[in-house]
């Protein structure tokens, strides 16, 4: 016997109603998962404030204390929040966190650097601190660092922050290591440390080549706030705010470079990037000699670095 079709009008309303129910699916989902994060956050709170002594933050203990570590009011005095906003938080309440208030929290808490990442994911939300300690940069990283030496290496993220560099590149350009974290970035440094622009041959070109290769960077990381916070200040550069108005992209690639370092002369190196992930993250940079001049350049510039300032 065979089966009865329904109307056509009607198949085709079934087909036009099934999609429907799937956003709601994503959004329940979506939904479940923020529940399970801000739990697993609150009681990731609870654990940390518990366990610090109000001796370790400069609190005095008092004889009446009977909750074990820190009072919630007094993470939120060291922290500089609201007292029922904290409590809310470790209530695992539906209420946005800032980067901001999340960095304050991390220091209050006296976090280590695994604990502030696991803050972080928790909350969904990007460390506003690139110059804080980077779990990328493993000390067998920082071994193989030292162990290429005299070629000039570094370790750099997607937002050319440059998180570790071996004592070659520590002098190539500049001296590294009298700059704050916070300013250790390729981007910021070619628009506006006098040593640093000084040392790159073809500087307009270098300047266009960067501000394209941050925009394509960039397109994966447009409302994280670190990301955000390096464009403000490099927008307030005229000469970078007037090359990011063309929006001019730029990937990464094999390429010889010249630099004029101020002890060795000039120097031709060729540029290698390692990655250290699956995606365009974090990444190992080499610098190898295009020529023996250059080559013997490198050692002349090691040399220097490992004497110290007080070389002559």
């Amino acid at each position: 016997m065979t089966q009865q079709q329904p109307p056509s009008g009607a198949a085709t309303a079934v087909r036009d109603r099934a999609p429907e129910a799937a956003p709601d699916t994503v959004r329940d989902a979506a939904r479940a998962e923020r529940e399970v994060r801000r739990h697993e956050l609150a009681a990731f709170l609870r654990s940390r404030r518990e366990r610090i002594t109000p001796e370790q933050v400069g609190l005095p203990r008092g004889t009446r204390r009977r909750t074990p570590g820190l009072r919630r009011e007094e993470v939120a005095h060291l922290s500089s929040v609201g007292v029922t906003w904290y409590t809310w938080l470790e209530q695992a309440r539906d209420i946005q966190v800032s980067p901001q208030v999340l960095d304050a929290l991390a220091r209050a808490l006296l976090l280590d650097s695994t604990e502030r990442a696991h803050l972080f994911a928790l909350a969904g939300s990007a460390d506003p601190a690139p110059g804080g300690p980077c779990p990328t940069v493993t000390p067998e990283l920082r071994e193989l660092l030292t162990q290429l030496e005299p070629l000039p290496a570094c370790v750099q993220n997607s937002r050319y922050d440059i998180l570790a560099y071996n004592r070659t590149y520590g002098r190539l350009l500049r001296d590294m290591d009298a700059l704050d974290r916070e300013d250790r970035n390729c981007v910021l440094l070619t628009f506006t440390d006098p040593a640093w622009r000084a040392s790159v041959v073809n500087l307009d070109e270098t300047m266009h080549t960067m501000a394209a290769k941050l925009r394509a960077s960039m397109a994966e990381h447009l409302a994280e706030p670190a990301w955000k916070a390096l464009l403000a200040r490099l927008q307030a550069i005229p000469e970078f705010a007037e090359i990011w108005e063309r929006h001019e992209v730029l990937g990464q690639g094999l390429r010889t470079k010249r630099f004029r370092n101020p002890d060795v002369g000039e120097l031709r190196l060729t540029v290698t990037n390692l990655w250290l992930g699956p995606s365009a993250g974090p990444r190992l940079m080499t610098f190898a000699p295009a020529d023996e001049e250059s080559r013997a350049g490198l050692d002349r510039l090691l040399a220097l670095a490992v004497a110290g300032p007080s070389a002559p």
